[in-house]
């Protein structure tokens, strides 16, 4: 709706966004700042269209945070990259790969690593012995894969990124000055295709038994994720959050910032576990916990708001012990 000759040339959100820009409206809290923008034109929510204020020219879109991943690449495209191996790359005996791939300065690659068509290794990367990286995967500078990881195809690991190393594995000494002995870590650091891994994230690798990243699940900066652990496909893992070793969490779970999991625990499928949470027993599928210990979430925000009652419930006790501690008869 409104005139089709409208051009924009940039996106931006809609109190920022100024002539020659486009911005979305997917909520209604939004719509104050929707009333006041300068935006060119508005990808907007079908429920919102008739929203008053705002610019006349509203393209009507059923899902507009989705829209503008139509929208994004063709006013942002990506920089094209060059295929080619720099000469100060350190490539190891029997590495392989197929062209076109980018292996970019100071990068080096072990023995027996293979790499798939169009992988692009940033500056700084370091990938051990035996490391398998798929097609249309992107290192991004100082990534470091151990010996033995394997990457599946279209995946995207983001700057300082460590997969693949040792896990906190020790047999605790006796006591009486004995040192806690290592126990070696001989499994394997296996991710899925389509993640994408943030950066200074780790993943370590198995003991015995394998680390397992399910296709499509998309971790977030500043995540550990420690030996053993197997996660699903299409799972949300954000900033901060730490999983014990030998955690299974199954398909399509959210896990929020901050969270910590407890080690050997299931979190079943499609469950949410919400900020700050601290888990230490198994979550069914589909639940939503909050707190520590974590619980079910309507029931850790009655629990608060009863604690909070308390406060108020104190001071009237107080006021009703003071007097009698006063009196003359104590």
């Amino acid at each position: 709706m409104g005139p089709g000759t409208v051009t924009v040339a940039g996106i931006a959100p809609l109190e920022r966004a100024g002539p020659g820009d486009l911005s979305f409206l997917a909520s209604p809290r939004y719509v104050p700042y929707f009333e006041r923008t300068s935006a060119s034109v508005v990808l907007v929510a079908p429920a919102l269209e008739a929203a008053a204020g705002g610019p006349e020219t509203r393209i009507v879109v059923a899902e507009p945070y989705a829209a503008l991943l139509v929208v994004l690449p063709v006013l942002y495209p990506q920089a094209v990259w060059e295929a080619g191996v720099h000469p100060t790359a350190d490539i190891g005996r029997g590495t392989t790969w197929q062209e076109p791939v980018a292996i970019g300065p100071h990068a080096s690659l072990g023995r027996e690593v293979q790499l798939g068509r169009n992988v692009r290794i940033g500056s700084g990367c370091v990938l051990g012995d035996g490391v398998a990286v798929g097609d249309d995967t992107q290192l991004y500078p100082g990534v470091t894969l151990y010996a033995g990881t394997a990457l599946g195809k279209r995946v995207i690991v983001h700057a300082g990124a460590v997969l693949g190393s040792d896990g906190f594995g020790y047999i605790p000494g006796k006591g009486g000055g004995e040192a806690h002995r290592k126990i070696p870590h001989v499994g394997r650091c296996l991710i899925g295709d389509d993640i994408e891994i943030g950066a200074n994230t780790c993943v370590d690798r198995g003991s015995v038994d394998d680390t397992v990243i399910g296709s499509g699940t998309k971790i977030d900066n500043l995540v550990h994720i420690a030996h053993n652990v197997r996660i699903g496909a299409r799972c949300l893992i954000m900033a901060q959050a730490g999983i014990a070793g030998s955690c299974q969490v199954e398909d399509d779970v959210i896990i929020a910032g901050q969270v910590g999991i407890s080690d050997h625990l299931t979190v079943g499928r499609g469950a949410r576990i919400l900020v700050q949470s601290g888990l230490i027993g198994d979550v069914p599928p589909g639940a939503t916990l909050l707190g520590y210990p974590a619980r079910p979430r309507r029931e850790y925000l009655r629990a608060q708001a009863a604690m909070y009652r308390l406060a108020k419930i104190v001071d009237e006790l107080e006021a009703l012990v003071k007097p009698a501690s006063n009196s003359p008869d104590h």
